[in-house]
């Protein structure tokens, strides 16, 4: 079996156990609605920058609840069991693309919360649907990766806060600017090299989740 179909079966396998345990995802909903709420019924209203800034944060955290499951809910025993069907690249590849598909939904939630409860300042759709694209898969392959590692240390939490900070800073850092483009909180010429950017680090990323896992697979 090729490396797509095995991407492909897995991807089927997540969505079948999502769809078993809906209440994980539901919760996760919960959380972000109540969230914005929050935000909006303690500051009424946001400015552009403080829109930008909450927007992150509760996605950011939304992203740590939806991806650090990714590898609790697999039992040594199915391990195995996939240890002699598949490849590890595949596991890996299926868990980031199912997860940056659920992080960009929910970042679409986290958007349609905040325009329903408030204006949205958003000026540049395609700008910022870009960055929400390229942020929600950063975040899939660092918080993929970092859930595999701590899944072997026996889902310690604390490792997965120590590993996933210094990842994500720099891709928080580089939304957050263009998203402030999106905006039009500050008037840069350099969008496409910080695109550029954005787009290195999550394929360096990648490429060391993908160089490393095999290793930890065999563990």
């Amino acid at each position: 079996m090729n490396l797509l179909r095995q991407i492909r079966y897995l991807l089927h396998k997540e969505m079948l156990l999502e769809w078993r345990s809906f209440y994980a995802l539901s919760g996760i909903l919960l959380y972000v609605m109540a969230t914005v709420f929050v935000v909006y019924r303690v500051l009424i209203k946001l400015e552009a920058n403080v829109w930008n800034a909450m927007f992150w944060v509760v996605l950011l955290f939304a992203a740590v609840n939806a991806v650090v499951k990714s590898f609790v809910q697999e039992s040594g025993a199915r391990q195995m069991y996939y240890y002699m069907l598949v490849e590890p690249t595949a596991v890996l590849l299926s868990k980031i693309i199912y997860n940056a598909a659920l992080l960009l939904l929910i970042s679409f939630l986290v958007w349609a919360g905040f325009t329903f409860l408030g204006d949205s300042p958003v000026k540049e759709t395609g700008m910022f649907l870009l960055a929400l694209l390229l942020g929600s898969l950063g975040f899939s392959i660092t918080f993929t990766f970092i859930a595999a590692i701590s899944a072997k240390a026996d889902n310690n939490a604390t490792l997965m806060a120590i590993l996933a900070f210094p990842l994500v800073i720099p891709i928080l850092m580089t939304v957050l600017k263009l998203t402030a483009g999106a905006l039009r909180l500050v008037r840069d010429t350099s969008v496409g090299s910080d695109l550029l950017i954005l787009i290195a680090i999550d394929l360096l990323l990648l490429a060391v989740a993908l160089v490393l896992y095999p290793f930890l697979w065999r563990d």
